[in-house]
Parts: structure tokens; sequence; C-alpha cells
């Protein structure tokens, strides 16, 4: 029998002393999303896009907006990384198409069971590893839904002896992993604000949405496009873990289950304005997705479907609800625009 992820760590911190967050949440949602669909009342979670069809349609008509605005360019690609069943791009493009906008597609998916799922609906479409095989010779429309959210974040712990870095370490006696401080001083790394901050306070950064984000940013500014980003965090920056793990639509230990639970945190956004801005594109605004939602018609649009089908209308407003309530979805999840140079901001913005 194969060794589990669990198995694979404290053997691996047995041998060698612990390992920072970021690799856990690295291995770990790797191994995660490579074996499985997680989505859906039988995975462990359930996005925006598969609550209701309205959310990517109201994505297609903002980017068919946009490329209207921006002089309907012949040729353009959609690009989604981490696009789960291709659920978000399959109502988005068929939004955009009676607006008039069909762009090439590419997935930016290194997960074979999800790319199976995508390849489904989008036969044609052009799969990536990573976004470094992105096509450079198009303006390019970005969305990524929850994807931030599941990249490997650092952390660093404010203890007796100064800042240190939380790491994974291994309990041998109760035979599970825990959150411990690492031995080498990071007290360089700390931003001035926080250098005197209390004992026990936690500061959270991922280089990781940092690198992604700037490359994005990189290609709009030379190639043209936009981007939205959408997930749960916060426009402003923020002390404390928000590491959390979903398994069966329940919140678990995030140290218990490697490789079997959805391992996220939440998106910094204010972090990602200056590398945007840094890689010569323009950030258009970091709003909740209710408002996002609301100022794009998606009230309208719940009419028109509850008018369509009477006897739907109760879901359909159920839908809308957790869409765009403070309470659910609509202020926990934020939607943050960018642009390259020349093109219009997003009508939501």
């Amino acid at each position: 029998m194969a060794e589990t992820l669990l198995q694979v760590f404290a053997r691996l911190i047995r041998a060698t002393g612990p390992i920072s967050i970021a690799h856990y949440m690295a291995e770990s949602n790797a191994r995660y999303y490579a074996t499985r669909d997680p989505l859906g009342v039988g995975g462990d979670f359930i996005t925006a896009p598969e609550i209701s069809q309205m959310f990517g349609e109201m994505i297609g008509l903002s980017l068919a907006d946009q490329w209207h605005r921006a002089g309907r360019p012949a040729r353009i690609a959609y690009v989604e990384p981490g696009a789960g069943r291709g659920t978000l791009a399959q109502d988005a493009l068929r939004a955009a198409a009676r607006n008039g906008l069909v762009p090439e597609v590419h997935f930016v998916e290194p997960s074979p069971a999800l790319r199976g799922l995508q390849r489904q609906r989008f036969a044609q479409a052009t799969w990536h590893d990573d976004a470094s095989t992105l096509p450079e010779d198009v303006p390019l429309l970005v969305v990524g839904n929850e994807f931030l959210d599941a990249l490997p974040v650092r952390q660093l712990v404010r203890t007796e002896q100064g800042w240190r870095e939380r790491m994974v370490g291994w309990d041998e006696a109760a035979g599970r992993l825990l959150p411990v401080a690492g031995s080498q001083p990071m007290d360089a790394a700390v931003p001035a604000a926080h250098a005197d901050a209390a004992q026990c306070t936690i500061l959270e950064t991922s280089p990781a949405a940092a690198a992604v984000t700037a490359d994005i940013a990189s290609r709009l500014a030379t190639q043209g496009g936009a981007a939205l980003w959408i997930d749960y965090g916060h426009a402003e920056a923020r002390t404390g873990s928000t590491l959390q793990a979903v398994r069966a639509h329940d919140k678990v230990d995030p140290f218990a289950h490697p490789g079997e639970a959805d391992l996220t945190t939440l998106v910094d956004f204010s972090a990602l304005v200056p590398v945007i801005e840094a890689a010569g594109a323009r950030v258009d605004g970091v709003i909740e997705q209710g408002l996002f939602l609301r100022r794009l018609g998606i009230e309208a649009r719940a009419a028109q479907l509850a008018n369509a089908a009477p006897p739907h209308a109760g879901s359909v407003a159920r839908a809308l609800e957790r869409l765009v309530d403070p309470a659910q979805m609509g202020s926990l999840f934020k939607v943050m625009g960018f642009a390259g140079g020349g093109w219009p901001a997003g009508a939501a913005f």
C-alpha cells in the first residue's frame, strides 16, 4: 500500500526537522487536486459557479463589455487558472458569445483529474501546466475564481526570542503534525511596522500569489487585456493565521489530513496592488462580490430566470442570496480587477 502524505511528512520531519507552512501547503494541495474532483455535494466544497449559472454569466458579460470598449480585437484569449470542472468558463463564454466575444480558450491546470473534466466541456481548449506557456501575441482575458486561496503561504510568528518562521513539526507521542516555531531568526524579514508586535502575532504572506499575479500583470501590460481575481479574503492587511482545511463540507484541523482536505488561506488583496503596479498594469479596484454582481445586473438576470421557469423561482432566489448576501458570500469574497494600459476598466469598478 502506498504511503499516505501524513506518513511521508512524518518520515521527512523525523529525518530533517520541521518543514515550512509553504512546503506543507504545496505538497498537500498538489496531492489533493491531482487525485479527485473536489467540487459539489459529493466532494468537499462548492464554489460560486456551481451554485448558479448567473455567476459565470455576469463575468462573461463583464468581459464582453470590456472587449467591446477596447475596440473588439479580432484575436483574444480567455485564460482561467484553476478552472475546476470548467463550469465558470462554460457559463461565462456562453454569455460572452451572445455579445460577439468568442475567444481562444486556455486553462492553466496541472491536475490530470480536473483536466479530464474540463476536456468534456472544452475539447478544443489548450492546457498549460503553468502560465509560462500562455500565448504571447494576443490580449488576455484572465479569470481566477478561488485560485489564489489555495497557493502556499509563508508565516512568521513572534516568539519570546523574536520573530521565527512558523513551521510544521511532528509530535511523536501523539502521532500528529502540529505548528511549531523555527529556530532561525527572521526579524530582518519583518516590516518595521510589526517589528515590536506582541508575542504570538502571526504574519502571513503568499510569495506564490504575488508571483503569479506579477506574471499576469506583466503580460497584460505588454499584450493588453484584463483580469479578475475572485476569492475570499480582505482588502486591507491584517495579522493572524488564516490557514484552514475543508473536508466533506466541514472545517477540519488543517494539519490532520494532508492531501485529503482542501487547504486554503484568505487572500490579502492589498499586498497584490503594488505587485500589479510594479509590473506596469493598472488596478481598477477591489470590491465585495455582492456589489460586483449587483452592479453587473445579477438581480435582473435572476428575475428573468424566475419568470422563465416559475417552478424554479425559489431555487434561483436562494442562489442569488447565497452569492450576494453580506452574511453569506457577498462580503467575504472580493473581486480584484486589473488591466493593461489602454484597456478600459470593468463595468463593475
